[in-house]
């Protein structure tokens, strides 16, 4: 069992940056599927970006986020990062970091949630 750890929240204004990071310990495969997922008050998750630990798999965005969000890994630190410029009010809500026990969760688009398995508490960006 992984478990995920989320930092980097907060608030920020409009058109501002922020970075997440995640770091998962525990059992942890090689070559996984990892993501962020955020969801906003009211609203249902969304899948935002994944990455696969493992090669031939490329970083996957939603659509909302396609230009400003940067997903990012460091395996050797078991680190997941994601890089979010040009906030908008529509990016605000809690963030999680999960994990995927498919590949399907880093190739299927739009990102399906249902996918990860896994999940970190969670970190709360607030963009105003």
């Amino acid at each position: 069992h992984v478990q995920l750890v989320e930092s980097g929240g907060g608030s920020v204004q409009v058109g501002g940056s922020l970075r997440l990071s995640c770091v998962a310990s525990g059992y942890f495969v090689a070559r996984s599927c990892m993501g962020w997922i955020r969801q906003a008050p009211g609203k249902e998750r969304e899948g935002v970006a994944t990455i696969h630990t493992g090669t031939g798999v490329v970083p996957m965005y939603a659509e909302s986020v396609k230009g400003r969000f940067t997903i990012s890994q460091d395996n050797a630190e078991r680190m997941m990062y994601l890089e979010m410029t040009g906030l908008t009010f529509e990016d605000t809500g809690m963030y999680y970091c999960a994990a995927a026990r498919s590949v399907l969760g880093c190739v299927e688009q739009p990102i399906r949630t249902a996918r990860f398995t896994s999940w970190g508490q969670g970190t709360q960006v607030t963009v105003s």
